[in-house]
């Protein structure tokens, strides 16, 4: 598989990452050995760089993770924002939480501070029993999370020290670099202007049916050296499954409004035309930009590893791209595959 530098930290990834959100069981229980499996077939599959999160799952993801790419050459980036405090009681994987069906006993508990950022990697580290983190992200930062009590955490990363505490990591090579990990373009503005940022984890904001980061954060990451990787390349579901099939359809991890089901009928018969999937331009078209760095969906299977791999390599003809520009579904400056 192809890799890309991943802005100046000096790693390169695979233009294909891993999203293991699935792996702590993302609102369904995903069994041990399916998940085993999953992260062999990728790892034969050449994936180079794996993300997760405390979140997911809280731990169990960083767990299967670390499992399985112990010993190995991979990129491995997770995130800091929120802390896993234990719970008093059993959980079980019947009962979703938080969108994850997790026996983890923890509970999620957001804090950017300075002390809460360190504990957050430490802790990480023993999870994925790894030597070593490349890169973290601050998670979900952000107005879309925190609506009116956001102040509150940036507070916490800026006047509370969270950014000076990654910027002592990066400083000491405890990791090769840090951003921020979000589905919105205004949070990663905002901490554009406090810190210097090797990299962007944006999710759903980049894709086949939404292109405005083009207008304000990808020149201000130009600008400032900083990468792209794209996260949700399918809009949490829509743009994998489309609107043919009959499906339920999902955009945003909610029900698509008609306006997006409408815009998607109307790039699928584009697609269509030209005898291409439309998970396969959704996968590919993000990496045309030359900020972006790898694209991570998130896999739950071995078919779904062989799928993503299969939908990355599919030829798709120049003039797919054309068609769409020229029916107004896709911003007109927006880079393509050549």
């Amino acid at each position: 598989m192809k890799r890309r530098a991943l802005g100046r930290t000096g790693l390169s990834v695979t233009e294909l990452g891993f999203g293991s959100a699935p792996l702590g069981n993302l609102f369904r229980p995903l069994a041990d050995d399916i998940a085993r499996a999953t992260l062999a077939a990728a790892k034969a599959g050449c994936f180079g760089y794996f993300d997760t999160a405390p979140f997911y799952g809280f731990g169990l993801s960083e767990r299967r993770l670390g499992d399985a790419l112990r010993g190995g050459d991979f990129v491995v980036s997770t995130k800091v924002g929120r802390l896993l405090e234990p719970v008093a009681h059993p959980v079980s994987e019947s009962e979703v939480r938080h969108g994850y069906a997790t026996p983890m006993p923890f509970e999620p508990v957001f804090d950017y501070s300075y002390d809460a950022v360190m504990r957050s990697y430490r802790e990480s580290l023993q999870r994925l029993g790894l030597a070593r983190i490349d890169i973290l992200y601050i998670h979900d930062i952000g107005r879309l999370t925190h609506g009116s009590q956001d102040h509150l955490y940036m507070a916490q990363l800026t006047r509370g020290g969270g950014l000076k505490a990654l910027e002592e990591l990066r400083e000491k090579g405890a990791i090769a670099g840090f951003g921020v990990g979000v589905n919105e373009a205004a949070a990663c503005r905002e901490v554009m202007d406090h810190a210097r940022l090797d990299v962007i984890l944006l999710a759903g904001r980049y894709t086949l049916l939404e292109q405005e980061p083009l207008d304000d954060l990808f020149p201000a990451c130009e600008e400032a050296g900083t990468a792209i990787v794209v996260g949700g390349p399918f809009n949490s579901g829509i743009l994998a499954v489309g609107v043919k099939s009959g499906a339920a359809t999902t955009f945003n991890y909610e029900s698509a409004p008609r306006d997006v089901i409408e815009k998607v009928a109307a790039i699928e018969a584009v697609c269509d035309r030209h005898g291409v999937p439309l998970p396969a331009a959704a996968l590919q078209f993000p990496l045309a930009h030359p900020l972006v760095a790898s694209v991570i969906p998130g896999l739950d299977s071995p078919a779904r590893v062989k799928q993503a791999l299969a939908l990355y390599s599919h030829p798709i003809p120049a003039a797919l791209w054309r068609d769409l520009k020229a029916e107004g579904l896709m911003r007109a400056e927006a880079p393509v595959p050549a």
